[in-house]
C-alpha cells in the first residue's frame, strides 16, 4: 500500500485554464450554503457552470471484502478454513462500534458533521487557497468528502491488477496540488452534496468507518480494532479509539504493527517505533483526545488517564491464504484453484482473482472434517521428508454418486512462500492428489490400479470374467491402435515385463488375473482388446494425464499396466463411479457460494453422467471384491462394510491402494516425488514403504464406513460371468512345432507328453488330450508324438502256425500262442484273434499273443 499521503511531484501549473479564487469561493458558498445566495462576478458565474456540469451521482460499490472458505464441523456448523483478501476488513454495523469511536473521529475530523450539508466550507476554502499558493494541504474535507474520496479510491483499486496500479489509484483520488487538486476537490464536493441527499448521516458515518484505511492492508474500524488491539470495535477504550481515529490522516505513518519504525531518518534510525513509544501516533492520539475533551465528549479525568497511558498495541494478525487451514491446507488450495480457474467466478483471470481477494464470497466446501482428521491421523505415520529418498504420500476420498471431495491429505507440509520452500524440505506447494492445473504435479504412474480399465473394457466388449486365457509369460502381440501391433515379451528377465515375485503366470480366468494382479494375464487380455480402447475407457471415466493431456496419445502396450502419470483424485473419481453403479460424478469441492450480501451464486459446473452400464459396474465391483481376498488382503477393514479395491505398484517406485465402499471411494499413493528409489528397500517408522499403503488406506476407509456406511454391491451380471467355451482344433498328423503353434494361436496352453508307438514318422503328433471339440478356453492340451517304431498288428486267421508266420513277417519278433479247448475244433487248431488286436499299432518288440481253439490243447 502507498506510504502516508503522497502527492504527484510539482504543482500542476496553478490556475491556468481554470477559475480564479473569487470564483472558487463563489462556488463553495453557492454549493455549500444555498443556491439562493447570489455570487457576483463573471468568474464566479462561469465557475458555477463548471461545478453544475460535474457528475453528481456517485455509485457506491460493494466494499472490497475478504473471501472466506468454509467447512462444516462435527456439529454441522460451518467455520472458516481460510480467507483471502487484498484489504483486511471486518464490516460492522453502527451498533457494533463503541460510541467513543464516533466521538474521537468527529471531534478530530469533522465536529460539524451533523450540522453541515456535506461540506466543511471554511476548511475546504482554506484547502483551496493553500492549493492556489502551491502548498500541499491535509484536511479541510468533511467526513462525507472523505467518504467520497475513499469510495472513488476503492472503485479504482477494484480494477487494479498490480501494486503500481493500486498506488496510482491513491494518487488519482488524493492529489491536492494545483489545478488537478482544485478540480478533484470540486468533484468531491459535488458528490458529497448529493450523498447527503441520498443517505442519512449515520449511514454515511458507518460507511466511512467501514471503508477507511488504517495502515497496511487494514481497512475499516472492525479490522483495525481487531488487528491493532485484539478487540472488537465495540470494546475499544477511549485511548484506543483516539489512537485509531488519529490514523486516518496518515495511515501508514501512524500504524502500530512496525515496532522497528514506520519511517527512517538518514541515519537509519526508525521513528514511530516501539522504542520511542510510537511517538508520532501518540502525538496524534493526544491531539484527538484534546479535541474530544474540548468538545465535551470526555471528562478531564478520562482525558488525563488516556494521555498518561502509553500506547500498547496487541497485534492480532488475520491470516490470508491456505496456510491458515489447519490440516486442510491442500484441500483449501484445491478450492482456491477452482475459484481462480472456473468461469463461474468470472469471465477473465483478473475477474476471478478479484472475486477471490475482493469479492467477499462465502465458499461452503464439501470437506468432511471427521474424515479429514481420520486421514491426517492415518497419514501421521509418514514423515514429511526422509533422508533416504524424496518421499511422497497422499490420500483422497470422494463420495460415490455425488463426486463430493471429502478428504485430502499428504505427508508434506503446505507453503506457497518461496523462501520457506527453499529453506525447508518439509514443505511443498505441490498438491500430490490433483492435476497440475489445480496445483498438482504431473501425477504418478498408477501401476496395477490402472488395470481396472482393462477389466471394464473387457466387460464392455462382451467378454466374461470367467473366460480363460493363457496368462503364462511369453511373447504377447498387443493391438495398440488402428490395427497396429506391438510384440512384447512377458518374462521375468531384464528388458521384459515380469510378474510380481517372478510368477511364471498360468492359464486362468480374467477374474483370477485381477485378484492376483497378473501382468502377463492382462497382456493376454490386451491381445484381444486394444490398448487404445483401454486408455479411452480410462478417459471416459474421468482420468487424464496429470498434466491434463490425453491418455490415448501414445498407446504403448505398457499402458495397460499403469505406466501413465495420473492424479489420485482422478482415480478416486473412477473408482467412485464403479461404486455408484456406473455413474461418474466430476469432483465437486464446493457445495454453495454466496456473495457479500448472502445471495447464492451459480456453482462451478459439475455433472454426473452414466459412463458404464449397471451390469458392467456390478461385475467389475464383484471382481474387485475378490481382490480383497487376494493382493488386497492386507487392506481389509474388518468392520462388516462391503468393500472392493485394487492394489498397484509401478516398478517398485510407486505403490497405490484404490477402492472403497458403495458410499465412499478412497485412494492412497506412496512413492518417489523425484528419483527412482525402490520402495521395497526402505522402512520408515517400522513400515516397509512398499506395503504402508495397506496401513493408511484401511484407516481412512474405516472412518468413511463408520460415518457413511455401505451397502452390498449388486450381483454380477450372469452373462458377464458365464462360462465360455472355445473350439479346440485337431493337431493329429502335425509336427510338434506346428501343433504347438496352432494350439497357442487358438488360446490354449500346450504340454508335450511322452512319445507313443506309431507307424507315422517320429515326431508326428498321433494323440491329443482332450480331443478336438468344444472345451473351456485356455485348457491345457497334451499332445503326444509318434516314436516312429510302431507296427500295425495284421489281421490273421487259419492255423496258429500260419498266423505266427504272418506276424513275424510283419516285423514282430516276439509271438506266443494261447489255446482255448473246443471239442469242435479238430486238427492243429483255428485262430480266433490276437492281443493286441488287429489294427493296433504297437512297438515291434511288443509280445503279440495269438489266440486259437482246438479239441485238445497241448
Amino acid at each position: 500500500m502507498p506510504e502516508s499521503k503522497r502527492t504527484p511531484g510539482g504543482v500542476a501549473g496553478g490556475l491556468a485554464g481554470l477559475v480564479g479564487l473569487s470564483a472558487v469561493a463563489g462556488i463553495l458558498v453557492t454549493a455549500a450554503v444555498t443556491p439562493a445566495i447570489a455570487v457576483s462576478g463573471y468568474a464566479a458565474s462561469s465557475a458555477i457552470s463548471v461545478f453544475d456540469n460535474m457528475p453528481s451521482y456517485l455509485e457506491i460499490d460493494k466494499l472490497m471484502l475478504p473471501t472466506e472458505i468454509l467447512a462444516k464441523n462435527g456439529a454441522g456448523e460451518y467455520y472458516t478454513l481460510a480467507q483471502f483478501y487484498d484489504q483486511n476488513r471486518i464490516p460492522v454495523t453502527s451498533e457494533e462500534v463503541a460510541p467513543v469511536v464516533y466521538d474521537a473521529l468527529l471531534s478530530s475530523e469533522d465536529k460539524n458533521f451533523y450540522s453541515h450539508g456535506g461540506i466543511d466550507l471554511l476548511g475546504t476554502i482554506g484547502a483551496v487557497v493553500s492549493n492556489i499558493r502551491g502548498n500541499d494541504t491535509r484536511g479541510g474535507s468533511s467526513i462525507t468528502q472523505q467518504y467520497v474520496k475513499n469510495v472513488l479510491q476503492q472503485s479504482c483499486e477494484r480494477q487494479a491488477k498490480t501494486q503500481d496500479e493500486v498506488e496510482d489509484c491513491f494518487l488519482q483520488t488524493t492529489v491536492s496540488s494545483g489545478a488537478q487538486g482544485i478540480e478533484r476537490k470540486l468533484q468531491e464536493m459535488r458528490y458529497a452534496i448529493q450523498l447527503e441527499k441520498q443517505y442519512s448521516k449515520n449511514d454515511i458515518l458507518i460507511g466511512y468507518l467501514n471503508i477507511a484505511h488504517f495502515g497496511g492492508t487494514v481497512y475499516g474500524i472492525g479490522a483495525a480494532a481487531q488487528y491493532y488491539f485484539g478487540v472488537s470495535a465495540k470494546d475499544l477504550t477511549i485511548a484506543q479509539a483516539a489512537a485509531i481515529a488519529g490514523m486516518v490522516q496518515e495511515p501508514n505513518t501512524y500504524r502500530l504493527d512496525r515496532p522497528d519504525g514506520t519511517y527512517f531518518d538518514k541515519n537509519g534510525v526508525g521513528h514511530n517505533s516501539a522504542a520511542d513509544g510510537y511517538a508520532d501516533t501518540k502525538d496524534r492520539q493526544e491531539y484527538v483526545l484534546w479535541r474530544m475533551y474540548k468538545d465535551g465528549k470526555i471528562t478531564k479525568a478520562e482525558y488525563d488517564e488516556a494521555i498518561a497511558a502509553p500506547i500498547e498495541p496487541h497485534i492480532t494478525p488475520r491470516g490470508s491464504g491456505c496456510q491458515q487451514a489447519g490440516g486442510a491446507e491442500f484441500f483449501c488450495d484445491y478450492v482456491r484453484t477452482i475459484i481462480t480457474d472456473d468461469p463461474a467466478f468470472g469471465q477473465t483471470a483478473d475477474d476471478r482473482a478479484a472475486a477471490l481477494r475482493r469479492g467477499g464470497l462465502k465458499v461452503y466446501t464439501t470437506l468432511d472434517v471427521d474424515l479429514q482428521q481420520a486421514a491426517l491421523n492415518a497419514m501421521s505415520i509418514m514423515p514429511p521428508t526422509d533422508p533416504q529418498l524424496d518421499l511422497g504420500t497422499s490420500g483422497v476420498q470422494v463420495e460415490a454418486g455425488t463426486g463430493r471431495v471429502l478428504s485430502m491429505v499428504q505427508n508434506r507440509l503446505y507453503s506457497q512462500d518461496p523462501d520457506v520452500l527453499a529453506a525447508d524440505g518439509n514443505y511443498t506447494a505441490v498438491n500430490y492428489n490433483v492435476r497440475e492445473q489445480n496445483g498438482g504435479g504431473i501425477g504418478h504412474p498408477a501401476g496395477s490400479t490402472y488395470k481396472v480399465f482393462s477389466l471394464i473394457n473387457w466387460l464392455e466388449q462382451g467378454h466374461s470374467v470367467n473366460e480363460q486365457l493363457n496368462g503364462r509369460t511369453g511373447t504377447k502381440r498387443i493391438e495398440t491402435c488402428d490395427g497396429a501391433t506391438q510384440t512384447v515379451r512377458a518374462a521375468n528377465s531384464p528388458g521384459s515385463i515380469g510378474n510380481f515375485q517372478n510368477n511364471p503366470g498360468y492359464n486362468g480366468s480374467v477374474y483370477r488375473f485381477t485378484v492376483d494382479s497378473l501382468n502377463s494375464g492382462f497382456l493376454a487380455m490386451a491381445e484381444q482388446i486394444s490398448v487404445c480402447s483401454t486408455n479411452q475407457v480410462a478417459m471416459k471415466m474421468g482420468v487424464m494425464r496429470g498434466d491434463g493431456g490425453p491418455l490415448d496419445d501414445l498407446n504403448v502396450a505398457y499402458d495397460v499396466l499403469g505406466s501413465a502419470n495420473v492424479a489420485p483424485l482422478d482415480m478416486a473419481e473412477a473408482y467412485a463411479a464403479i461404486a455408484a453403479g456406473g455413474i461418474l460424478c466430476q469432483p465437486k469441492a464446493i457445495d454453495r457460494v454466496t456473495d457479500a450480501d448472502g445471495v447464492d451464486l451459480p456453482l462451478p459446473q459439475t455433472t454426473c453422467t452414466r459412463v458404464i452400464s449397471e451390469q458392467v459396474a456390478a461385475t467389475a465391483a464383484y471382481t474387485l471384491q475378490g481382490v480383497m481376498n487376494g493382493t488386497g488382503v492386507d487392506a481389509r477393514t474388518h468392520d462388516g462394510v462391503p468393500i472392493f479395491g485394487k492394489t498397484g505398484i509401478h516398478e517398485y517406485e510407486h505403490t497405490w491402494m484404490d477402492g472403497g465402499s458403495s458410499k465412499v471411494a478412497t485412494v492412497v499413493w506412496v512413492g518417489n516425488v523425484s528419483g527412482h528409489a525402490t520402495l521395497d528397500d526402505y522402512w520408515v517408522n517400522d513400515y516397509q514403504l512398499s506395503r504402508v499403503r495397506s496401513t493408511i488406506w484401511p484407516d481412512m476407509q474405516r472412518a468413511a464406513n463408520a460415518k457413511y456406511g455401505g451397502d452390498e454391491f449388486p450381483s454380477p451380471d450372469r452373462d458377464l460371468t458365464r462360462q465360455v467355451y472355445a473350439d479346440l482344433p485337431s493337431v493329429i498328423g502335425m509336427s510338434i512345432e506346428q501343433a504347438t503353434q496352432t494350439l497357442s494361436d487358438a488360446g490354449f496352453e500346450v504340454s508335450v507328453g511322452g512319445e507313443v508307438d506309431g507307424v507315422e514318422a517320429a515326431g508326428t503328433i498321433i494323440a491329443q488330450e482332450p480331443g478336438a471339440g468344444r472345451v473351456v478356453p485356455g485348457t491345457t492340451v497334451v499332445i503326444r508324438p509318434s516314436n516312429g517304431v510302431g507296427i500295425a498288428v495284421p489281421s490273421v486267421s487259419g492255423t496258429p502256425s500260419a498266423a505266427e508266420s504272418e506276424l513275424r513277417s510283419a516285423g514282430f519278433g516276439r509271438v506266443e500262442r494261447q489255446c482255448t479247448q473246443d471239442a469242435g475244433a479238430t486238427g492243429p487248431g483255428v485262430v480266433t484273434g490276437t492281443d493286441p488286436g488287429a489294427g493296433a499299432v504297437v512297438n515291434r518288440n511288443a509280445m503279440i499273443t495269438v489266440h486259437y481253439q482246438r479239441d485238445s490243447c497241448p
